[in-house]
């Protein structure tokens, strides 16, 4: 009994549709969005209702921990030692999103909305513009843009489609990862005994967290590579600061007794 909500012909839950009028349409794609979204914000009411200093801690304050330091250590490894609050609730808001969206896949009847190439379009061009937004936020609009022309203007035009093929390879990367896991199951399901899908399931389970985790990373990445210039100069000119508030005497220099 195949208790997908699509066919092997259909690539993407926007194909299945639950309700339309003229040119409005409710498809799956928006109904699992929006239903990962409010399991999200329910837990987050859950988990943090009873958030606690004390020594002994809940097993569900203990795994929030463990995950939001997790994000965090990332977030300052990949982007050179910066503060990760400053990123924290854009980059852990899309792997949440992603990782719960993944893994309710093996729910039957669910379907990722990663699997959908306007979500993952849709989350691409978040990135796409954060990048700027954050870049311009430590460097200034100048600041920002001066890195287009390097290291010679001539560069400019490679630099402008770098950032729109980055963006394109997020959104195929991500959909067809996912997509692919899910197509593969139900033919193999249609095709073989139960227990072969079972063990291809696992695996587009493990397949699904790693593009959970892969996503935001890059998106950490892209940003990292627009905001680390920033802090390199801001060290450099600590580093200066100090060096002439404390001069070294020269080699083989003594001080006067």
């Amino acid at each position: 009994m195949n208790l997908s909500l699509m066919d092997i012909k259909n690539i993407s839950p926007d194909e299945v549709v639950f309700w339309s009028w003229r040119f409005v349409s409710i498809n799956a794609t928006l109904v699992f969005t929006w239903g990962v979204m409010a399991l999200l914000v329910l837990i987050s009411v859950l988990v943090t209702r009873r958030l606690s200093s004390d020594i002994h801690l809940s097993r569900w304050q203990n795994l929030l921990e463990v995950i939001v330091g997790g994000m965090r250590d990332q977030i300052r490894e990949i982007s050179g030692g910066q503060d990760p609050s400053r990123y924290l609730a854009f980059v852990g808001t899309i792997f949440l999103f992603l990782a719960l969206s993944n893994f309710l896949a093996i729910v039957p009847g669910f379907e990722s909305p990663a699997a959908s190439l306007s979500t993952t379009a849709g989350l691409a061009i978040c990135v796409f513009v954060a990048v700027p937004a954050y870049g311009i936020k430590q460097k200034g609009v100048l600041g920002y843009l001066k890195h287009y022309i390097e290291p010679t203007i001539f560069m400019l035009p490679f630099n402008i489609m770098g950032e729109l093929s980055r963006t394109l390879a997020l959104a195929v990367r991500l959909f067809g990862n996912v997509m692919s896991g899910g197509k593969i199951v139900a033919i193999l399901l249609a095709l073989t005994p139960l227990f072969f899908p079972i063990v291809m399931q696992a695996l587009g389970l493990l397949t699904g967290m790693i593009q959970a985790y892969i996503f935001p990373v890059l998106a950490m990445v892209y940003i990292a590579s627009a905001t680390r210039a920033r802090r390199e100069e801001e060290t450099e000119q600590q580093e200066m600061e100090k060096s002439q508030t404390h001069p070294s005497h020269p080699k083989g220099e003594k001080a006067n007794g």
